[in-house]
């Protein structure tokens, strides 16, 4: 995080972070997804000094999250299915097509 960044943004950052892990992502990714989404809702609110115009004028991050949330026409995506499939340690899983892992899981 920035130098000067309120505490809000810090636990905003650490909350993104745990639920990017969480989902499956490496911790370099999960940092570099925190960073971004902080950064543009700094740039947002006007708490940074410079801003990029995507960052100010282009969907919220959080409304895009609601965009694409499991609720979508087709469900979770495989990505999401198989790292519930890591967590819940579904052996064979790397093999499975979407409807397998679905399938696997109970879905």
């Amino acid at each position: 995080m920035p130098r000067g960044s309120s505490a809000k943004r810090e636990r905003q950052y650490e909350h993104i972070k745990d639920s990017a892990r969480e989902r499956g992502a490496s911790d370099k990714r999960a940092k570099e997804i925190a960073a971004r989404t902080v950064n543009k809702e700094r740039a947002r609110s006007g708490e940074s000094k410079t801003a990029s115009r995507t960052s100010t004028q282009d969907i919220s991050s959080s409304r895009r999250g609601g965009l694409r949330s499991r609720s979508g026409a087709q469900g979770p995506t495989k990505d999401q299915l198989y790292a519930e499939a890591r967590k819940k340690n579904i052996h064979g899983r790397s093999d499975m097509n979407k409807e397998e892992l679905r399938k696997a899981l109970g879905r």
